[in-house]
């Protein structure tokens, strides 16, 4: 194979993963960019600034893609290096390489190979990233064809926190293995169900939508049992206006051991929670709506997968995908791409 470089790629057309136009310095949005947007809460908005599990999807077997960038800042918060420190080449659903990404403008040259199955670029995240143009040398490369669209709606447990990188978070590993566009809109630290979050889940085109918060609503701005249901009523209502016939999976919240059994200052803890947000699928199942689906969160991952208590490790989040990718899979397997 020649080393001979092809021709540089504006990346916009293998862009996977983003489903609204850059906006106001933030190249790759994770919520409505446009005036709009300004209903929802500031944290959720800083939160969606972050590109996580915006990546480049391609297909063609160059020997090594050449990745101009840009990035903002070294400052990866809580989350830390799993914020994303590094470029990372999955050949479908094997990882290929990684090379680390400095601050500022560079370049990274990362390793392609052959294979026929589809490349995925993904980001180092946390260093709020624009790709500027992507090189392939030995090959051209060309977009992968579209994939069905999954809207997948959480918190920092869908973010990915504690995986080692944001590749290594349940939704990507569940894509990879299904050939889903998943869209992350895993809201760390802020993801309470909010109305302005269920109608920009409604104005988007899906052929999937998973539903998965809860957590932040037993500590962070806390809910009552009553307030929590009513609050979930509405979102579904919401989303179903936008998507009457579209598949929803919805997961209650996993294991926080701390938080089970211990009331917040509305009275709720959060297996109330949980047993709230299982009792209104259930409610809406037994309505007639045949396409939302119930995952108890509670068993999904090990107390001892769970490092801070709250978030699961790599093998935490592998083992949420081993139970979810099934579900999801059977959800939208007779649908078309933006049916």
């Amino acid at each position: 194979m020649s080393d001979a470089t092809s021709r540089p790629e504006q990346p916009e057309p293998f862009l996977r993963g983003c489903a609204w136009p850059p906006r106001d310095g933030v190249p790759y949005p994770r919520c409505d960019p446009s005036p709009l947007g300004l209903r929802l809460p500031a944290d959720t908005r800083d939160v969606a600034s972050i590109p996580v599990g915006v990546r480049f999807v391609f297909l063609g077997e160059p020997a090594t893609l050449e990745v101009d960038y840009r990035t903002e800042t070294r400052d990866l918060g809580f989350r830390g290096t799993g914020a994303g420190t590094e470029f990372v080449v999955f050949r479908g659903t094997s990882r290929i390489d990684a090379a680390p990404a400095q601050l500022g403008e560079g370049t990274v040259r990362l390793r392609i190979g052959e294979g026929s199955e589809p490349v995925s670029v993904y980001l180092p995240e946390g260093m709020r990233p624009t790709v500027l143009a992507l090189r392939p040398k030995g090959a051209e490369i060309l977009p992968a064809p579209p994939w069905k669209r999954w809207l997948c709606y959480g918190d920092s447990i869908a973010e990915g926190w504690c995986s080692a990188e944001p590749a290594g978070a349940w939704p990507h590993i569940v894509s990879r293995q299904n050939q889903l566009d998943v869209v992350n809109l895993g809201y760390a630290g802020s993801a309470r169900g909010e109305v302005p979050s269920a109608q920009d889940i409604a104005g988007l085109p899906a052929d999937l939508i998973s539903v998965a918060h809860g957590t932040n609503c037993w500590s962070r701005t806390p809910h009552s049992s009553e307030l929590f249901s009513a609050g979930l009523h509405a979102f579904l209502d919401l989303v179903r206006a936008g998507h009457p016939k579209t598949p929803i999976v919805a997961i209650s919240p996993i294991l926080r051991a701390d938080a089970e059994s211990v009331p917040n200052v509305l009275g709720a803890s959060l297996g109330d929670l949980r047993a709230a947000f299982e009792g209104v699928v259930e409610e809406r199942q037994k309505a007639g709506d045949g396409q939302l689906e119930l995952v108890p969160g509670r068993d999904l991952v090990a107390a001892e997968r769970l490092p801070d208590g709250i978030h699961p490790d790599d093998e935490g989040h592998r083992a949420i995908a081993r139970a979810l990718a099934p579900v999801l899979a059977d959800a939208f397997r007779e649908r078309k791409p933006h049916e």
